[in-house]
């Protein structure tokens, strides 16, 4: 585990995590953050979210520079407002892999998540948002989904759980695509070998940071990657099984601040709860290429 005083890097997925189950941001956590900022240290959004919208809560965060949107397909300059990187996911490939996929399972529902910095999140008939208050557009078939370039594609199945079809997936897919699970009701198809550690990679040697110091928190599986790549892994008290096996800390929950907990620790600032619990795991490790 790197000391405390090597951190010069934050780096936080937001649902699940830095959000309460609300979609807000705490007043803790912004405090928590400023303090650290106040300290040097850096904060980078690493989320499955496409830049249209995350920009909100980068406004709420007060975030001027960069973040990293779309399950690290997109890294965003919320102070130009506009995408510094991204790479899109093939429309033919992915409807192969989706019809792979429905070979194996079944019918699926699909959404997609259009490139750009203003794209629009389409969803085809049958398929239930799983964060309501984001915006979507309805569309009327599935070929409309493939109107304009896409970052990722968004999967629900109508029996199977998440892991089901994300293990499903993983086994038809091969190279056609990054399978990961991002959330409840999340399953998604991404460019091959696109994950949040390609992203935080490439916004880390932008402003100049090392993976080593660099402290990352999570609660999914598609985090994993973020996780290896970063020198501290830290997962939410109700983060996915899969995540916490390979975290080197577990804090509290979303619910309960559990972000900033942790920093309340490193940075200073209001007691550490009495009940938070960490668990020690071996690190591992991921070369990334950026």
């Amino acid at each position: 585990m790197a000391a405390p005083t090597a951190f010069s890097l934050i780096a936080t997925d937001l649902d699940g995590t830095l959000l309460r189950d609300d979609d807000t941001l705490s007043d803790r956590s912004l405090a928590a953050l400023a303090r650290a900022a106040r300290t040097g240290v850096r904060h980078l959004v690493v989320t499955g979210r496409p830049a249209p919208r995350v920009r909100p809560l980068l406004d709420d965060l007060g975030c001027t520079g960069l973040a990293v949107c779309g399950q690290g397909a997109q890294v965003y300059d919320a102070g130009a407002e506009r995408l510094l990187w991204s790479v899109t996911l093939d429309r033919e490939l992915a409807e192969t892999a989706l019809g792979k996929i429905e070979a194996e399972v079944g019918e699926v529902y699909a959404a997609v998540d259009q490139d750009g910095a203003d794209g629009l999140t389409l969803i085809e008939p049958g398929y239930l948002m799983p964060h309501p208050t984001l915006p979507a557009v309805r569309v009327e078939r599935r070929r409309d989904l493939w109107e304009r370039p896409i970052s990722k594609v968004l999967l629900r199945h109508p029996l199977l759980s998440d892991d089901a079809l994300a293990a499903a997936a993983r086994a038809v897919v091969g190279s056609l695509a990054t399978v990961t699970m991002s959330g409840p009701g999340t399953v998604e198809l991404q460019p091959c070998g696109v994950t949040k550690a390609t992203g935080l990679a490439l916004a880390a040697e932008h402003l100049g940071v090392s993976p080593a110091r660099t402290i990352a928190f999570g609660d999914m599986p598609n985090d994993i990657p973020m996780f290896d790549w970063a020198a501290h892994g830290v997962a939410m008290a109700n983060a996915h099984p899969e995540l916490k096996a390979v975290a080197d800390e577990v804090t509290t929950s979303n619910e309960d601040d559990g972000v900033a907990v942790v920093l309340e620790r490193l940075f200073g600032g209001a007691a550490v709860l009495g009940r938070q619990r960490s668990a020690q795991y071996a690190p591992k490790t991921l070369s990334i290429e950026p």
